[in-house]
């Protein structure tokens, strides 16, 4: 088939504001949308920016909005965006963050959160000779945010971080989750303190549109507010 595809560009070196350039792409319905990209810079236009990995998934560097809803371009195929010829595909960057060019926006601000809420590990007994321990009940607890790839679509599309730019949104509160409810971890109380506060965990109002865009299905609203509760038992306690 032959779509039309419309890709919202901009180049701060030279543009004074974005722009939707146009092009038309022969596809294959089981094409995915970034093989689209890919064929407009190959072919057509090698000036178009975008991210892109592993093209598997895994990288989460191809986070980008397709026809207005945040998703990974290599996740996506035509057949689920276009049916018929000239249907449109619209590319954009995710919203609420600086546009570096074209389709790649500045993701200095979403790591920083991302640090901020310690995701990793901390233990301070001694280390054992092979490996810390965990039973299958614990590690099951944590298992569904162990799948997030950091593609930042569920915080570009929460309406809390459009609103606050300070907000450490769904990702990084994500991360907090996954390592406070770790029963390897002895760093809750110091992550609790970085999360539990009104540019942090209150911040969230349960909209759900985190869960809408994540492209692994993470339940991230069930798991804030776990979150949330074990924020207040701690103060409680």
């Amino acid at each position: 088939m032959q779509l039309n595809v419309k890709v919202k560009r901009f180049n701060p070196e030279k543009d004074s504001a974005p722009y939707w350039q146009d092009y038309t792409v022969n596809a294959d319905p089981m094409d995915t949308a970034l093989y689209l990209l890919l064929k407009i810079k190959w072919f057509q236009d090698g000036t178009l920016t975008f991210r892109k990995s592993c093209a598997h998934g895994i990288c989460g560097s191809d986070a980008m909005q397709i026809n207005g809803e945040n998703k990974l371009a290599c996740s996506i195929l035509v057949k689920d965006i276009a049916k018929n010829d000239g249907d449109l595909v619209a590319f954009e960057p995710l919203p609420g963050s600086p546009v570096v060019k074209d389709l790649v926006i500045d993701q200095t601000r979403f790591f920083d959160k991302y640090r901020a809420v310690m995701p990793w590990l901390i233990n301070g007994s001694p280390a054992p000779e092979k490996e810390r321990l965990q039973s299958a009940a614990d590690q099951e607890i944590i298992e569904d945010a162990t799948k997030c790839i950091l593609c930042g679509a569920c915080t570009h599309a929460c309406p809390s971080t459009w609103a606050d730019p300070n907000y450490l949104g769904p990702a990084a509160l994500l991360k907090a989750y996954r390592y406070t409810f770790d029963t390897r971890d002895e760093g809750a109380s110091d992550r609790l303190r970085v999360v539990d506060s009104g540019e942090g965990l209150w911040k969230c109002y349960t909209i759900f549109n985190c869960v809408q865009a994540c492209p692994k299905e993470i339940d991230i609203t069930r798991w804030l507010s776990a979150l949330k509760r074990r924020a207040v038992l701690e103060k409680v306690g």
